[in-house]
């Protein structure tokens, strides 16, 4: 069973790695987020969020939904984990 799931997991990293070949150069500042997205955050977050700060802008208003169901899905990882290995006094 232990081989099984080491090759299942090297599968899936191969997977996973094989899928990154596509993505633009870390910094690249012609990638699609660079040139399509990065400049209307920067020009617009002020007038549209009526927030001082470019960051609390886009992580509090932008990503504002994003931001809350990711602690949602860490707290529940978190809450797996702890029910797994925790211990009954028996």
């Amino acid at each position: 069973m232990k081989a099984l799931a080491l090759i299942a997991t090297l599968v899936t990293g191969v997977l996973l790695l094989y899928g990154t070949r596509d993505f633009a150069a870390w910094g690249d500042p012609n990638s699609p987020a660079s040139r399509h997205l990065s400049p209307v955050y920067i020009e617009k977050a002020v007038e549209q969020t009526h927030v001082p700060n470019l960051v609390t802008a886009i992580l509090g208003d932008y990503r504002g939904y994003d931001t809350m169901f990711e602690t949602v899905v860490i707290f529940c990882a978190g809450m797996a984990v702890v029910s797994v290995l925790r211990r009954n006094k028996s």
